[in-house]
């Protein structure tokens, strides 16, 4: 009752301004942002940390206080954002939208000319990994599937918008087969791509794919196989909107971003806009392979820390008497990852029950899981540009060098160091990525739900996992870092 009489107080206060209508709401706005920014600020300039798996300094706070400042900085947000309970502003943020002319002149030069890029940068990719140097930052096959794939070009979707389902080779060569065969069957939706992300996260912890060109060559080849015979087997429209994990990853991203293309043109919203939108998950194979793109960028910083280290050493060193240290390291680092996951998944679930207790609704759990889902999405961005734009700036120069001269490279390739400042970037943007999905969450509420005190109350749940997962994250920045032991 404390919380909603304050509520309703600042509301009338904000209601006595003499304005019209639009005035107050510009103001309650601008009012809500100015303090989100304040407490974005007084954290950020708190750390200077990153998830780079360089060293790092030790907090210069005690690391209470920088966790408790973190998950109270989402905390804070969640009942600033509680304040701006105006249907028609919410609706009219996520709705504004800005139509490029028509774009099907030079469209579809784009679309060939792309098509081949991803083609000839297959190729080469199998070509030079299979008679190319070894030296990692010299391989034009390592630098396009981590410079290029894994760091670089999410960074691009969830910014500026999905160009995968063209530069994808493998839709390419599949569309100039003959293909359909059998019919997708529906009631595996999307689970085929999450039990493919998860197996390629594990395949990149296990084996030196990322130091070792033949290797992740092999990898590829496995994965181009398998890709191609589901493609043709099903249909590429099928296949690569439902099972394979790359392109479901990217189109996920994708919605994050600021542009998207439909119907011949290019439309441009705000960043995030469409993580409202009730058909961006519609299947609890969606959820969970949201909640699989963030626990494994979670679970990735996390082993590359001391007490990472440390865990994977007592599990071992539990199992001692049973077989080597090396033999029981892969075992250990999937039990650790499978069992991270369940419980990520687990509390995001029992969200969705705690937040159908709270507001005694109609809604089903699974609905409403389904619906504030998207928002996690954000998250997962803010994750991926923390732990993943240093290594693309880095080896930026080496992979311009790899794609000028696939197959002679220079010796001694240039790898850059970012400077001081990008050390601010990941804690940067892991609260940035909170904070915006925050906002999605509340205009999921909103749209959900026709009161307003029950579109508040549906959010606790999921803002206190978000919270969750904000220290965790937080925690792991803080780590002194460590290489994974047993794995070299």
């Amino acid at each position: 009752m404390d919380r909603d009489d304050s509520r309703q107080k600042i509301q009338a206060a904000v209601k006595r301004i003499p304005a019209t209508r639009p005035q107050r709401i510009c103001i309650q706005f601008l009012v809500w942002l100015a303090l989100l920014l304040f407490f974005v600020d007084t954290v950020a300039a708190a750390n200077g940390l990153t998830l780079a798996k360089g060293s790092r300094d030790t907090l210069a706070v005690p690391q209470w206080l920088y966790l408790t400042t973190g998950g109270a900085t989402i905390g804070a947000s969640a009942l600033l954002a509680s304040f701006v309970t105006d249907r028609v502003f919410i609706r009219s943020v996520h709705e504004w939208s800005q139509t490029v002319p028509a774009v099907d002149s030079w469209w579809q030069p784009l679309v060939w000319a792309g098509r081949a890029v991803g083609v000839i940068g297959l190729g080469l990719a199998v070509y030079v990994g299979l008679t190319g140097p070894p030296l990692p930052t010299s391989s034009l096959t390592i630098l396009l599937a981590f410079a290029g794939i894994r760091a670089g070009l999410p960074i691009v979707t969830y910014l500026f918008g999905n160009v995968w389902p063209v530069l994808n080779p493998w839709r390419t060569l599949a569309t100039v087969c003959p293909s359909g065969f059998r019919t997708y069957p529906e009631t595996l939706h999307r689970w085929p791509a999450v039990v493919g992300w998860l197996s390629l996260i594990w395949v990149e912890m296990v084996f030196p794919v990322s130091t070792v060109p033949s290797v992740l060559t092999r990898v590829l080849l496995v994965y181009s196989t398998v890709t191609l015979a589901g493609a043709i087997l099903f249909g590429p429209e099928p296949w690569f909107e439902n099972a394979d994990p790359l392109a479901v990853l990217f189109r996920f991203y994708g919605a994050v971003a600021a542009v998207s293309r439909s119907q011949g043109h290019l439309n441009v919203k705000l960043p995030g806009s469409r993580l409202s939108d009730s058909d961006t998950v519609t299947h609890v194979s969606d959820i969970a392979f949201i909640i699989a793109l963030v626990w494994e960028l979670t679970y990735s910083g996390f082993i590359t820390t001391s007490a990472g280290a440390a865990t994977i050493e007592a599990l071992v060193g539990a199992l001692a008497g049973l077989a080597g240290p090396e033999t029981l390291a892969v075992p250990m680092y999937t039990l650790l990852f499978l069992v991270g996951y369940g419980l990520f998944f687990a509390a995001y679930w029992y969200a969705s029950h705690l937040s159908r207790r709270s507001t005694n609704t109609y809604i089903t759990a699974r609905t409403i899981a389904l619906q504030f889902a998207a928002p996690l999405l954000a998250i997962a961005a803010g994750y991926h540009l923390a732990h993943y734009a240093g290594l693309f700036v880095s080896l930026s120069p080496a992979l311009v060098m790899a794609l000028t001269s696939p197959l002679s490279p220079p010796a001694n390739p240039l790898v850059l160091s970012p400077p001081p400042w990008f050390e601010g970037l990941g804690i940067a943007a892991i609260l940035l990525g909170h904070l915006l999905a925050i906002w999605a969450a509340h205009a999921v509420a909103y749209d959900l739900f026709s009161s307003r005190l029950v579109a508040v109350r549906s959010q606790y749940p999921f803002i206190a996992v978000m919270v969750g997962y904000t220290v965790i994250s937080l925690w792991i920045v803080s780590l002194p870092s460590a290489t994974p032991p047993f794995l070299a």
